[in-house]
C-alpha cells in the first residue's frame, strides 16, 4: 500500500491508503507541523474522523468530550466512527469549542472558512430572558422584588394553562417563552410564601414548570442552561415528595437521557416512574385520566428509547401497552405536559418505524393516521415531519417537500427550531429534482425563525 499525508490544519497523520478499499485508511502516527504534504495528496475525512483526531490531538478522551457537549461516550464514538450522523449545526459547534476550534472548516472540510463566532447568537429570541430568570429566581426575594404574590391553585392553573398554549399554538415557542420569565419568578416567590402542604403544592407546581422550560429550551440554547432546567424541575418534584410529581419528573428525566443516547437508562427510569404509580392505581379508579395520562406518556417514552437503540421487541411492547393505556382514558382526554392520547401512540409507532429504517411502512401507518385528531400540533407537525423524512429516505423529494411544507403550515417554529429537520429542507434545496425551487423557499421560511 502506498503511504499517503492526511492533513488536518494544525497536525498531519500518517496513513497506509489502499486506493481499491478506502476502508483500509489507518492511522499511524504523528508527523512533524512543519511537513506540508501536496493538495493531491490529501485524503478526504468524515467530519466523524475530523473530530476525532482533534480530540486525540487535543489529548481529550471521548468520554470527556462527550460529557462536555452533553452526550453519551458511544454516541460520540458513533459520530466519530460514521455510524451515525452528525445533522446538527449547534451540536457541531459546541463540539467545536470543546476542542479548541476556530473555524468550523476544520472539523467538515469545508473549502471556505466557517468562522464558529458566526454561530455565537441566540437560535431563539426568548431565550435571554429565560436564562436570567432561571438563574436567579432561585435567590431570595431581593432578586423578585414587585413579583406578583400567587397561591399554590394560581400557580398550578397558569402552568397548566401555559403547557396546553405549548401544545395548541402554531409559534409555541414565542408564545410560551415571553410568559416564562415572569412566571418563573412567580412560582419561586409562591414556594418561598408558603409551608407545609402548601408548599410542597407549590413545589410540585413548579416541578411541572421546568418541565415545560425543558421542553422549550430543546435544541435552542447551551446544554448546561438545558441542563439546569432538567435538574430544577427533578428536585422541584422530589422536594414535593408525591408519586405523581416524581413520576413526571421520571418521565422528563427519561426525555433527557433519551435525548442524550443513554436508552437503556431512559428505558428503566420510565420503568422506575410507572411503578411509582402503581400504589395510586390500586386505591383509585384505573381510568384516573392524571395518572393514566403519565403512565402512558412513560411507556412511549421507553419505547422510543428502545426504537432508538433498535430494539424493535422491546419498542413494541411497550408501544402496545401505551395504546392499552390510551384505551383506558375517557372520551376527549389527554396529558397535558405530554400530548399522550391514541393518536400520539399512532404517531409514535411511525417515528419509530423510521428509526427502524422502515421508511415504506412509516409512510403507510402516517397514511392511516387521522391527525387531525391529535390535540397537539407539536406532535401533528412532528408526524408530518417525520413522513417527509422517510420520503426524503426513499428518494422521493417531491413527495418529501409538501409534507415538509405541510408540517411547516401547522407549525413553523416546531418545525424550524428541530436541527434535523432545517437540514432535510436544505439538502431538499440543494437537490437535482423538479422540487429543489420548492425545497430553496422551504429552507428561506424554516431559516427565517428565531
Amino acid at each position: 500500500m502506498p503511504t499517503i499525508i492526511v492533513a488536518s490544519t494544525s497536525y498531519q497523520q500518517k496513513v497506509l491508503w489502499d486506493p481499491n478499499d478506502a476502508s483500509t485508511v489507518k492511522v499511524m502516527k504523528p508527523l512533524g507541523p512543519s511537513s506540508q504534504p501536496p493538495p493531491s495528496a490529501i485524503v478526504a475525512l468524515t467530519t466523524g474522523e475530523r473530530i476525532r483526531l482533534r480530540r486525540e490531538a487535543r489529548g481529550l478522551t471521548r468520554p470527556v468530550v462527550a460529557g462536555l457537549v452533553g452526550r453519551s461516550p458511544d454516541w460520540l464514538k458513533k459520530i466519530e466512527s460514521g455510524t451515525r450522523k452528525l445533522n446538527s449545526l449547534p451540536m457541531l459547534v459546541r463540539i467545536a469549542d470543546v476542542l479548541g476550534v476556530d473555524d468550523l472548516s476544520e472539523l467538515t472540510g469545508d473549502a471556505a472558512p466557517v468562522p464558529v463566532g458566526a454561530f455565537a447568537t441566540e437560535v431563539h429570541h426568548v431565550v435571554p430572558g429565560i436564562r436570567e430568570a432561571v438563574r436567579q429566581a432561585g435567590f431570595g426575594l431581593a432578586l423578585n422584588g414587585g413579583v406578583p404574590a400567587l397561591s399554590p391553585e394560581q400557580l398550578q392553573q397558569r402552568v397548566h394553562r401555559l403547557w396546553l398554549t405549548w401544545h395548541t399554538s402554531t409559534r409555541q415557542r414565542t408564545d410560551v417563552g415571553r410568559v416564562l420569565p415572569l412566571l418563573i419568578r412567580q412560582a419561586h416567590a409562591c414556594i418561598r410564601a408558603h409551608d407545609g402542604n402548601d408548599r410542597r403544592r407549590a413545589q410540585a407546581a413548579t416541578g411541572d414548570l421546568y418541565r415545560l422550560v425543558q421542553r422549550l429550551l430543546a435544541h435552542i440554547c447551551e446544554p448546561e442552561l438545558h441542563a439546569l432546567a432538567v435538574e430544577r424541575g427533578r428536585a422541584m418534584s422530589e422536594a414535593a415528595d408525591t408519586p405523581l410529581a416524581l413520576a413526571h419528573a421520571a418521565w422528563s428525566s427519561s426525555v433527557s437521557l433519551c435525548a442524550s443516547g443513554y436508552y437503556d437508562d431512559a428505558a428503566q427510569l420510565a420503568d422506575l416512574g410507572t411503578r411509582l404509580l402503581v400504589p395510586l392505581l390500586e386505591k383509585g379508579p384505573r381510568t384516573d385520566p392524571q395518572i393514566a395520562g403519565v403512565i402512558g406518556a412513560l411507556q412511549m417514552e421507553a419505547a422510543a428509547a428502545y426504537g432508538l437503540a433498535g430494539r424493535e421487541g422491546d419498542a413494541f411492547h411497550y408501544l402496545d401497552a401505551a395504546l392499552s393505556t390510551a384505551r383506558q382514558l375517557p372520551q376527549g382526554a389527554w396529558h397535558a405536559q405530554s400530548g399522550f392520547e391514541a393518536t400520539n401512540v399512532a404517531i409514535l409507532s411511525v417515528i419509530i418505524q423510521g428509526s427502524l429504517h422502515r421508511s415504506g411502512e412509516a409512510i403507510n401507518q402516517a397514511n392511516r393516521i387521522d391527525a387531525g385528531a391529535s390535540p397537539s400540533v407539536v406532535r401533528t407537525s412532528r408526524l408530518l415531519l417525520e413522513v417527509a423524512h422517510a420520503h426524503a429516505s426513499k428518494r422521493d423529494p417531491e413527495a418529501a417537500v409538501r409534507s415538509l411544507s405541510a408540517a411547516a403550515d401547522v407549525s413553523v417554529e416546531a418545525v424550524a427550531l428541530i436541527p434535523w429537520a432545517r437540514d432535510l429542507a436544505d439538502e431538499l434545496a440543494e437537490s437535482g429534482s423538479p422540487a429543489r425551487t420548492e425545497g430553496r423557499a422551504l429552507a428561506t421560511r424554516l431559516m427565517a425563525v428565531g
